[in-house]
């Protein structure tokens, strides 16, 4: 079974004017939409055509062409459900591990820092790890979407640092839109059942 292009989980306009709508036309059904058409033509007669995104990312770790696009593909779907309009707010486990990071604020500073310094393209991620939080990055399409249930990391949210999630509105200005993200719209309530163990997989 192909991979599909997921719908957005809210309305083109809905993270205005944090994000606009031309952005995410242009990010969700034109990048997302590539990456979707480039993966299912490189799987097609393959024994990975029936395989789930999940699947296909760790299967093709090693296979730049197949990885790049299949892990992508997996990254702007987390990223999508990393944000939602007007934002959210932790609570329960999760409001506690940030209060032991050091709280909300150095949660957003962190990933902040680490986004505007992050040279090239790329992703932020909050991740939980061993029961603490950190801050990372990855590179390109690289991605902690195939980690297993038996790692002890587990991404939370994500934010996307490539320039065409930005440039539309900010132009060359990371920064700026690391701001509206971080404080206007991250998913909270994602990112608790993440942290709970509901794993979210790439839709079918």
């Amino acid at each position: 079974m192909a991979i599909t292009l997921m719908p957005l989980p809210y309305a083109e306009d809905a993270l205005a004017p944090h994000i606009s709508a031309d952005t995410l036309a242009v990010h969700h059904g034109k990048h997302h939409k590539t990456y979707v058409d480039k993966t299912n033509a490189a799987i097609e007669g393959t024994d990975l055509a029936d395989k789930s995104l999940e699947e296909i990312v760790k299967a093709s770790r090693g296979k730049p062409a197949l990885f790049n696009n299949a892990a992508q593909v997996w990254n702007h779907g987390f990223y999508w459900m990393s944000m939602t309009p007007g934002g959210s707010k932790p609570s329960g486990d999760l409001a506690a591990a940030i209060d032991s990071y050091g709280g909300l604020d150095k949660v957003a500073k962190d990933m902040a820092d680490k986004g505007a310094n992050h040279f090239a393209s790329g992703w932020v991620w909050l991740v939980a790890d061993g029961g603490t939080l950190s801050v990372e990055d990855t590179h390109d399409a690289e991605t902690l979407g195939d980690l297993g249930a038996d790692s002890a990391k587990t991404p939370l949210l994500v934010v996307d640092v490539w320039e065409h999630a930005y440039y539309l509105d900010r132009k060359n200005v990371r920064p700026d839109y690391l701001k509206a993200v971080l404080e206007n719209l991250l998913n909270w309530d994602f990112a608790a059942q993440q942290l709970g163990g509901t794993r979210w997989t790439y839709p079918a």
